[in-house]
């Protein structure tokens, strides 16, 4: 009993029964009744207001989500890593080497193909001690993959090839 009155006393059933009378069954009631529930002025007008609120944004919780994220995963400004927009259009129009190189070509719903690497002209951009070391980490991350697939392959491939002989031999 007093671990039963100590969950009564956190309030969590009195929102669960708000939210029920106030929001599922006015959902329910619009969703049986969607003209004689729109119908109404003081509805229309709360509509309006709800929307309005909707296009505002500041009610959608991606945005804590990404704020979040952004910490955690310690992001900086797109400027930091791509430049502003006037720096790249000087470094478009001062070079199009970039533009030219066909070996880190990428089109739309493609992946890169091969391991992750640095594009040639990367000095142009950004290529600090930490950038480097990233890299580094990325790459023996996929040279650890690559090797764990290799040995999985290699198990696979003898338990068919000696099913295979085994097949063979009856």
């Amino acid at each position: 009993p007093e671990g039963l009155q100590g969950f009564f006393n956190t309030g969590l059933l009195g929102a669960l029964i708000t939210t029920i009378a106030a929001s599922i069954t006015w959902q329910l009631v619009a969703s049986a009744f969607p003209m004689a529930f729109l119908s109404t002025p003081l509805t229309f007008i709360l509509l309006k207001f709800c929307l309005f609120l909707e296009w505002t944004g500041l009610c959608q919780g991606a945005w804590v989500v990404a704020r979040v994220h952004r910490k955690l995963a310690k992001f900086k400004r797109d400027e930091v890593y791509v430049g502003s927009a006037e720096e790249r259009a000087i470094r478009s129009t001062e070079s199009s080497e970039f533009n030219k190189d066909e070996s880190y070509h990428v089109e739309a719903g493609h992946m890169y193909p091969g391991v992750p690497v640095m594009p040639p002209n990367m000095k142009k951009r950004q290529q600090t001690v930490e950038d480097i070391e990233e890299l580094e980490r990325d790459l023996r991350t996929h040279q650890n993959d690559v090797a764990n697939r290799l040995v999985h392959l290699e198990a696979t491939k003898a338990t068919l090839m000696a099913e295979k002989n085994k097949n063979d031999s009856v």
